[in-house]
């Protein structure tokens, strides 16, 4: 499994862009994705992750409402539409799934659940 994001870049605050994640050997629809970040000096955390069971979306409390995470079956491809980008966005952005037995759904977006990583996209929001 080899995952590839791309999509990061310098942004202005208030700016939007969106982060994408595909490669081989791994199927969007049968699998939890997830999207994390780690901002400079502290840890990784999920920003949002979907369940392979119902869909259901988690989005944690400082993306909520502004982000999208979504998927493309045709494409296989994986995206994460972040708007209204602020300062403390700035950070690398990792996709990533999970291969083990699916998490329930509601369960969260924990980087310890998830086995395979994208190299990671940085995005720097900044005027």
């Amino acid at each position: 499994v080899q995952l590839q994001a791309s999509g990061g870049g310098l942004v202005q605050p208030g700016g939007s862009l969106t982060l994408s994640c595909a490669g081989p050997g791994f199927t969007v629809d049968a699998a939890n994705i997830g999207w994390f970040r780690q901002a400079p000096g502290k840890g990784r955390v999920g920003i949002s992750c979907i369940s392979p069971s119902d869909r259901s979306t988690y989005y944690e409390d400082s993306v909520k409402g502004r982000s999208t995470n979504s998927v493309d079956s045709v494409k296989n491809t994986m995206y994460l539409q972040m708007n209204n980008l602020k300062p403390e966005d700035t950070a690398i952005y990792y996709c990533a799934i999970r291969f083990r037995s699916p998490l329930p759904s509601g369960f969260g977006c924990f980087p310890g659940e998830y086995d395979y990583w994208g190299q990671g996209t940085l995005v720097t929001v900044s005027s």
